[in-house]
């Protein structure tokens, strides 16, 4: 017997999923600051716990039943959570040798690289409104970043290499789970796990200090310890909501998502923290927040011009 696919969400559980991701984004990023600037917790160890905490967090919805763990190998989700470990190595890398200004301008190159990979392999088109729209965007990054660009050439590989394998990750997440016939959480299950082990193998090169014993850890008081168990529990919803968002939408959406992120973690920077803000970057701020929003009314025009086509079109 065949099995019927799940009906495709509505346009407001899609935007509840956004709101969600949007929420737990910007709430963890307040959180990895804090243990950043002031608990001195190092990067990528704090990643590997998240996604333990992940897989403790999947582990436990699957003894209550929230989802049934799916039929997959691990050769099946290896490139996925190699892309993951990637992803963060080089994007760590492109930080430590590249200025916030550069990381962030060479960052916005994401979402063409993720059009130019479905266009060439997956078959998928974008119409010139949407690529158009990655124009006030660009501007917008680099008027809020310009200030603070230094270019190196190592700093431009890492950050170019950590550009082609974020779009990679981001564009299987969704197309693995079509693929596979999995949702977001039996997807997650199998690759927390996975960029697990990659990680806790390549932490002890990039930062060998961290398991010594006599080492860092015997060195955070209680109150640094609780905000990292914290941002692991919401890096758990966070990532839910990453797999969810990009299997019933696009890693295009999400990325757009991820502009809007931004603006809000610029904003919520200088209201928290005392961030310096100024008059070029509030501009950068209200172009790249115009270019998503005309994103989301061609995208909505879109879905609505296909949903009139499709009781017209033969039905297989």
């Amino acid at each position: 017997m065949e099995n019927l696919a799940p009906a495709p969400p509505s346009n407001l559980m899609i935007g509840f999923g956004l709101s969600m991701n949007v929420c737990f984004s910007i709430t963890i990023i307040m959180i990895n600051k804090w243990v950043y600037v002031y608990g001195k917790f190092p990067n990528l160890t704090l990643t590997f716990i998240h996604f333990v905490i992940t897989f403790l967090g999947l582990f436990v919805c699957r003894l209550f039943k929230v989802f049934k763990p799916a039929n997959l190998s691990i050769l099946q989700v290896l490139p996925l959570a190699m892309t993951f470990c990637g992803f963060v190595v080089f994007t760590n890398l492109s930080l430590g040798t590249n200025s916030v200004g550069t990381y962030q301008i060479i960052k916005t190159m994401t979402m063409p690289c993720i059009m130019i990979i479905q266009t060439q392999f997956y078959k998928k088109s974008f119409s010139l409104a949407i690529k158009l729209t990655m124009i006030p965007i660009a501007i917008g990054v680099f008027l809020n970043s310009f200030y603070d660009v230094k270019f190196n050439l190592l700093g431009i590989i890492y950050a170019s290499l950590g550009v082609f394998v974020t779009s990679l990750y981001q564009v299987w997440v969704g197309e693995k789970q079509h693929e596979f016939q999995v949702n977001s959480m039996q997807l997650l299950y199998y690759q927390a796990p996975l960029s697990s082990a990659m990680l806790f193998v390549v932490i002890p090169f990039v930062e060998p200090d961290v398991w010594s014993f006599h080492g860092a850890l015997g060195e955070w008081p209680i109150h640094v310890i609780g905000m990292v168990l914290l941002s692991g529990v919401v890096a758990f919803m966070v990532n839910l909501s990453i797999f969810w968002v990009i299997g019933n939408t696009s890693a295009v959406t999400y990325n757009m998502v991820g502009h809007l992120k931004f603006c809000l973690t610029v904003v919520l920077g200088f209201l928290l923290f005392h961030d310096p803000i100024s008059m070029l970057q509030l501009l950068g701020i209200l172009l790249t927040l115009s270019g998503v929003i005309l994103y989301t009314h061609i995208k909505l025009k879109e879905q609505k011009t296909m949903a009139v086509k499709l009781p017209m079109s033969t039905k297989e």
